[in-house]
């Protein structure tokens, strides 16, 4: 179990990047960071995206990867902290996937159990 000063950082990981993303990022694809993870001693992370459209997520690891020094820079410029993690980019495919259950029960016209 985490305690909340390492979900308060795996928070601003994900905060910051997703501020770089948007200051650095061409819109095509439209890159979002969903979550971030940190490792218990903070010294790794795992930074979670999805892109729209959703074919272009290959083009969108390939940048993050490009990137990932500039962003961990940007990262430690702005959260005051010891240790930044270093950052690693994976596809947050739970989220592809809970968009993918919305769209099939907007297509039928059935309730989630949010909406009753």
């Amino acid at each position: 179990m985490h305690s909340d000063r390492h979900d308060k950082i795996a928070e601003q990981v994900a905060h910051f990047a997703a501020d770089f993303v948007r200051k650095e990022a061409n819109t095509d694809p439209l890159i979002t960071i969903t979550r971030a993870e940190v490792s218990k001693d903070y010294k790794n992370g795992t930074v979670f995206f999805t892109t729209i459209p959703d074919e272009r997520e290959q083009d969108a690891a390939v940048f993050l990867k490009r990137v990932g020094g500039d962003m961990r820079r940007y990262i430690m410029k702005h959260m005051r902290v010891k240790q930044i993690p270093y950052l690693e980019f994976s596809v947050d495919y739970g989220e592809r996937h809970r968009q993918h259950i919305d769209e099939l029960v907007r297509e039928t016209g059935t309730k989630s159990a949010k909406e009753e």
